[in-house]
């Protein structure tokens, strides 16, 4: 199984010292979204969890105290850094101190397990074309060296951004396809494998790779491991990234993003953050009466190498 940290929050930033805990205690308690009383045990054991994927926007808070984690787990570090300021991303660091933090990530769990993700690609009177290009060049420079590949996407005008972000400009297909020329020759200038996220369309005549940003593939080089054959329906309509477990809860991150899709209002997600307790093994709350525990399914997807093999990555210099 590959259990996901910060699909639903960003646990790393907010919820570190639960999510260290939790790992210690080798399982974690998951509400289902649809059905709050049904509840999912996930046992989180080296036996049990072929390799955990972090997501975050500040990895900071976790830094000393994540070998805990990448001592026993094979993992993967997905590290979002835009071209947004405050005005869009409240409680985001800036882009050089994300930056920083970056680099000092991939000195401690290696290059090859770590992904830059510059998205989602929006724009507003601010954030123009011109502005994300300009932007984008300046942090691939500082951060080629540092990173296994940049993941970029094109913003999803779901109903609820209407609202959240009214001077969100539509992205006409012009500005796809000049934004996609740019990214890509920018990466290219720089070594970097650019790769799109979910369906954003074709951009292979401009060296940009396909979606897929999860997947077994890059998981099992990453580690130097290897997984049994394994079809499965990706995450999403047009995803090919391997299924995995989130552990998190909705509507529980501060970062207060615009364009977040995971929390209804940032009101709801501080008067969630306050039902926080690091010691339970919920994200948010305590079992209540009614509520059904059931321990979930766990496929095992890694093959063992044979004995004796001595597993050799590419570590920072």
């Amino acid at each position: 199984m590959i259990v996901n940290t910060g699909g639903r929050t960003d646990t790393v930033q907010y919820f570190t010292e639960w999510l260290l805990r939790r790992f210690s205690e080798g399982y974690v308690l998951t509400r289902n979204p649809m059905f709050p009383h049904r509840v999912s045990r996930y046992e989180l054991t080296p036996e049990t969890v072929d390799c955990v994927v972090f997501c975050s926007k500040n990895y900071r808070p976790i830094l000393p105290r994540l070998s805990e984690i990448t001592d026993r787990f094979p993992t993967y570090f997905h590290y979002t850094i835009t071209a947004y300021g405050k005005d869009v991303e409240p409680g985001v660091p800036s882009i050089e101190e994300s930056m920083e933090t970056l680099m000092a990530l991939s000195r401690q769990v290696g290059r090859q397990r770590v992904s830059w993700r510059y998205d989602p690609v929006l724009l507003t009177r601010e954030y123009t074309v011109g502005r994300h290009l300009e932007t984008f060049a300046r942090m691939a420079a500082v951060l080629a060296p540092h990173i296994d590949r940049c993941i970029f996407s094109f913003v999803e005008l779901y109903r609820k951004l209407e609202t959240n972000m009214p001077e969100l400009r539509p992205i006409s297909a012009h500005d796809r396809d000049t934004l996609a020329q740019g990214l890509g020759a920018i990466a290219a200038e720089h070594g970097i494998r650019l790769q799109t996220c979910g369906t954003n369309g074709d951009f292979t005549r401009y060296g940009i790779h396909p979606s897929g940003c999860t997947t077994l593939e890059i998981l099992g080089r990453a580690n130097g491991i290897t997984f049994r054959p394994y079809a499965h329906r990706g995450m999403r309509n047009g995803c090919h990234c391997i299924e995995s477990r989130d552990i998190g809860a909705y509507d529980t991150c501060l970062n207060g993003c615009k364009y977040c899709y995971a929390n209804t209002s940032p009101r709801r997600a501080a008067e969630n953050y306050r039902l926080h307790d690091p010691a339970s093994p919920l994200l948010l709350g305590h079992l209540e009466p009614g509520d059904a525990v059931l321990r979930a399914p766990q496929k095992r997807l890694r093959t063992e190498p044979p004995a004796g093999t001595q597993l050799t990555l590419e570590l920072p210099e």
